[in-house]
């Protein structure tokens, strides 16, 4: 598989950790996609619209030759059937899943932006994205002196451990 794709998820709404394995579950089942690896999972306060529940947030690193749009209609379709609205911007939803890199492709249209505009100043995004991504610097800047200039960095603790071992035995055992 051809291009690296570091892939977000968030979710508010109902059972929020039981969203994110569905979620994981969901994207692992795309042809012509891989999860590679998955970050921790982090509680994390809103942004912008603060008059919500508290949101868990985690980041998959994947491998796919699915081409940027194709990819994201299809995590898109994954929202929808996890019974995502968007009637409030940045309010609360069953599941949010953003793409964040896409290998070394730079997109700028109204329905994707790659990297991901936002991705640098947020630390929900940023402290997962760590634990997935293997090198110190992602766009030119030092990801520890990203997160330390993220106003939401002090919202965030540590929640539960890598869902990664766990998904590999469900992997393998067709659990």
């Amino acid at each position: 598989m051809g291009h690296k794709v570091y892939i977000a998820l968030g979710s508010n709404l109902g059972e929020r950790e039981s969203n994110l394995r569905n979620a994981v579950e969901h994207i692992s089942n795309i042809d012509g996609l891989t999860v590679d690896k998955l970050s921790h999972i982090y509680e994390t306060d809103p942004v912008g619209y603060l008059e919500q529940d508290r949101f868990l947030n985690m980041v998959i690193a994947a491998a796919t030759d699915i081409e940027p749009l194709e990819l994201l209609g299809k995590l898109q379709g994954i929202e929808d059937r996890m019974g995502r609205t968007r009637e409030i911007h940045w309010g609360p939803r069953t599941m949010d899943i953003d793409m964040l890199i896409y290998g070394d492709k730079k997109i700028n249209l109204p329905c994707l932006k790659i990297p991901h505009p936002q991705m640098l100043k947020r630390a929900f995004v940023l402290i997962p994205f760590k634990d997935v991504y293997d090198c110190p610097e992602v766009l030119g800047a030092d990801i520890n002196k990203l997160i330390q200039s993220c106003g939401d960095r002090d919202g965030i603790k540590l929640y539960r451990k890598s869902l990664l071992t766990e998904y590999r035995l469900r992997k393998i055992f067709m659990i």
